[in-house]
């Protein structure tokens, strides 16, 4: 019947949903017997999305196959608390990434960054001691230094470098060495700065501001997706909403197109004018 149609999108749609989880959690629990400390980063977040996907998607599944009202207004609530977050996380996720993108170094291609640029929120992600150990760790493990150990002068002057190559893996290109160079000039990373493979400049502001630059970007293409996860998430809301009655009217004993409507009951005065005017009628 086509009042069912809406019922039928929705049970499909969260099928595909509940499918879609069982990757994200089998994700979370690989990364969890990774000894990489880049990928346990992402480890519980992975498995709080896959397993309330998975619930939320059964409850949307049964209340839209079995017309289950209690189930589909559930599943509706949780939606709408999803729809609410996600707008909330889109928003923030806007308002942290649109600082930043670094400065274009004279006669190089690579650009270069500066923590002071970025949002106050970002930077103390990575100002703070314990979390920069977890930071540095992903870094060292990524061997993004040891692509560019053997390059020459040329290839710094001619090749590109990601923000962290460029903040954790050189000096800034301002620092002067030797016994010419002005101590007073100098950047404050010229002095963190090390030849030592296991120092570099893992402790420089630059390379702090790097990881905040590749953070920006990939957290800037989340949110753009994030706005078009939100606009489908209102779609499937408005259809749950149809399947949502549906389930409702099937739950009663009415089938479509009956009328529904109760018997009117007289207000309480109606017999009694009713009564008056009769009398009058027949007095005059």
């Amino acid at each position: 019947m086509y009042y069912r149609f809406s019922n039928t999108v929705i049970g499909y749609l969260n099928l595909l949903t509940m499918l879609a989880a069982i990757p994200i959690i089998g994700g979370g629990l690989w990364m969890a017997r990774s000894s990489a400390t880049c990928e346990r980063f992402l480890q519980t977040p992975l498995l709080v999305v896959g397993f309330v996907v998975l619930l939320v998607s059964l409850a949307g599944f049964v209340g839209a196959c079995f017309n289950i009202a209690w189930a589909l207004w559930l599943y509706l609530c949780v939606m709408l608390l999803l729809i609410g977050v996600l707008l909330g996380l889109t928003v923030f996720g806007f308002a942290v990434t649109s600082r930043g993108g670094g400065t274009q170094v004279p006669g190089r291609v690579y650009r270069e960054y500066h923590l002071q640029d970025y949002h106050p929120w970002l930077r103390s992600r990575v100002t703070d001691s314990g979390s920069w150990l977890a930071f540095r760790s992903c870094i060292v493990s990524s061997k993004a230094c040891a692509m560019v150990a053997s390059w020459t002068p040329l290839d710094y002057m001619e090749r590109n470098l990601s923000p962290v190559q460029s903040g954790c893996c050189k000096p800034p290109t301002s620092c002067q060495y030797g016994e010419g160079a002005s101590a007073a000039a100098q950047d404050g990373d010229c002095y963190r700065w090390s030849n030592e493979a296991a120092v570099l400049c893992y402790e420089c502001d630059s390379c702090r501001a790097g990881v905040l630059e590749q953070v920006r970007r990939d957290w800037h293409k989340v949110t753009v997706l994030n706005v078009v996860v939100l606009a489908f998430l209102v779609g499937v809301y408005s259809v749950g909403c149809c399947a949502f009655r549906n389930a409702r009217r099937s739950g009663a004993d009415f089938p479509l197109g009956e009328n529904r409507m109760s018997k009117v009951r007289p207000r309480w005065d109606y017999y009694w004018w009713r009564w008056w005017y009769d009398r009058k009628d027949q007095l005059y």
